[in-house]
């Protein structure tokens, strides 16, 4: 039995009556002009969805180049200098280029305002001024890369970082400009949550995505000044030697671990957290059941959000805090991963009897809810002081950020493209193709980042540019596997590029999911609504009656 429908369109016109009088946000001015000075958030978000898209390519490339030089121990394509500057870039466009921003800079943008029955942010001109910003300090920190290079990988440890003779100054600075764009969507963010749900949304009627992308802001907010000051000061010691972190002159280099991580700890969750938004957006519509525990998951999102800025110190075990410091900073870290084990327990509830439909974004949930199992329960081992100690600055560091962060973000960053491509572009793509990659992807992640376990395990330290013979067969493996990932990323390219152009027209809501930005059309109008502004009577994520037993039919 299909439930009635939960939302009150009050108004809203179908699109075959009049959709013609009020053109899609794509067509609604086609000048080069038009784009590059819109104050429309959905195109505000397409242009995001290119930068990272191509940010996401020059990351890879390079990720590609260091499996390549890992393929034989000693020199293979690269001297060692090279190496480092390359793994250092890799590293920064990866994270502050394309994860950060990748989810809430992208969807958050465009889906946002539809989910809150709005016509825009709060703020649209701050909006695209936060793009503007984004790509002044993108392009500051790549020239900064390409003249002279940056060695110190992504977290500029001191002393290195103030005394390399590799260019440090304009990356920093690039990196510290980036971060006006974050603390800008933050705020438009917020004050939309606050201020423009339309009438019947209430705090606990909101979609569990835009839940997800209120927490993600308050981080935003609140942690990236620190980091922004500290790539200042960073910047002026490398420049003028002032002594802030040189224990020689009175300065403290741990210091600078306990300011750089107690941004960049959180920053794991301005990854992470929208990620978790747009896995329950989609469990829901893909199970066609009401989502499990709505409230448990919405107020999971805030506990890490909050938890989050009081762990830091378990990237420091080794670097001599105190025995009682690293128990508590331990102990917090397990109460991260009990608010993760929230979510996790309530989207398989939701799976649960569901009326299952195995299409291309549920595929990527599956993918998503190994990766962010398995990495977080190698996050729980590395929070345990006496593990990490052993697999500190190892292999098995870096397998596990790669699981939790990069995994599970881009698993719902291609779930979320996947989902919304009809509602952002009014096409559909190939479904053969969609699962076909999606296989790739998830074979190839674990094919790549597994044997980096076992390297970790076994000794390797990361960031080497060289390693013992008996370390070959396990690189050689994970080479193998990123091959396949970037196979699988090609076949993704090659689809969507097609339906855009060939695809078959999606109809309003080809999902029939009971998501509120589904209500408008799709692609949707400029102003994401035809008619008065829409009420939303009924709870988010709405299939069923909750008191009958019986589910709705898999589409």
């Amino acid at each position: 039995m299909t439930p009635s429908s939960s939302i009150d369109t009050a108004g809203a016109a179908p699109h075959d009556e009049h959709h013609d009088h009020h053109p899609s946000y794509l067509v609604d001015g086609t000048t080069i002009k038009s784009w590059l000075l819109t104050v429309d958030h959905k195109r505000i978000g397409l242009m995001f969805l290119f930068w990272v898209l191509l940010f996401f390519l020059v990351g890879g490339i390079f990720a590609l180049l260091i499996r390549v030089e890992l393929l034989t121990p000693g020199p293979t394509i690269m001297d060692a200098m090279t190496y480092n500057r390359t793994f250092t870039l890799h590293g920064l466009v990866m994270i502050f280029l394309f994860m950060i921003p990748a989810i809430p800079a992208v969807f958050g943008n465009f889906m946002l305002p539809l989910m809150l029955g709005a016509k825009d942010v709060a703020f649209p001109r701050l909006n695209l001024a936060s793009l503007y910003i984004y790509l002044a300090g993108a392009v500051l920190a790549l020239w900064g890369m390409l003249n002279g290079g940056l060695d110190t990988g992504w977290t500029f440890y001191t002393p290195y970082s103030t005394h390399t003779t590799t260019t440090v100054a304009p990356v920093l600075f690039g990196a510290f400009i980036i971060g006006f764009s974050s603390i800008a969507t933050g705020i438009n963010f917020i004050v939309t949550c606050h201020t423009m749900r339309a009438p019947g949304i209430t705090w606990f009627k909101m979609p569990l995505f835009v839940w997800a992308i209120y927490a993600t802001s308050c981080i935003q907010v609140l942690a990236t000044p620190v980091i922004g000051l500290l790539l200042v000061l960073v910047t002026v010691e490398n420049l003028f030697s002032f002594g802030m972190f040189d224990p020689a002159r009175g300065g403290d280099p741990v210091l600078f671990q306990h300011l750089f991580w107690f941004y960049s700890h959180p920053a794991v969750y301005i990854m992470v957290l929208p990620a978790f938004g747009v896995m329950s957006e989609i469990v829901s519509t893909y199970s066609r059941k009401n989502i499990f525990g709505y409230r448990a998951v919405a107020y999971s999102s805030l506990g890490i959000a909050f938890v989050g800025f009081f762990a830091w110190g378990h990237h420091m075990f080794v670097s001599g805090q105190s025995t009682f410091d690293a128990g508590v900073f331990g102990v917090l870290t397990m109460l991260v991963g009990v608010f993760t084990a929230i979510k996790v327990f309530n989207w398989v509830g939701t799976v649960y009897k569901g009326a299952v439909d195995f299409k291309t974004p549920f595929a990527y949930f599956c993918g998503f809810l190994f990766f962010t199992v398995f990495g977080g329960m190698t996050g729980i081992a590395l929070g345990t002081v006496s593990l990490d100690v052993a697999w500190h600055d190892t292999y098995f560091v870096v397998a596990h950020f790669h699981f939790i962060m990069v995994g599970a973000t881009i698993m719902a960053f291609l779930a979320a493209l996947h989902y919304w491509f009809p509602k952002m572009f009014g096409r559909t793509y190939h479904e053969g193709w969609g699962l076909v990659s999606a296989a790739l992807i998830i074979l190839g992640f674990n094919a790549t980042f597994i044997p980096q376990f076992l390297l970790g395990n076994n000794g390797m330290p990361r960031r080497y540019y060289d390693y013992p013979e008996r370390f070959q067969a396990l690189n050689v493996a994970s080479t193998a596997g990123a091959t396949l990932l970037a196979f699988g990323f090609i076949i993704i390219a090659m689809y969507l590029a097609y339906a855009l152009v060939y695809g078959k027209a999606a109809g309003k809501n080809p999902w029939r999911s009971k998501g509120y930005e589904w209500l408008s059309e799709s692609p949707p109008p400029t102003h994401n609504f035809v008619g008065p502004q829409p009420t939303f009577p009924e709870e988010p994520h709405f299939y069923v009656d909750p008191k009958k037993a019986e589910v709705p039919d898999a589409v």
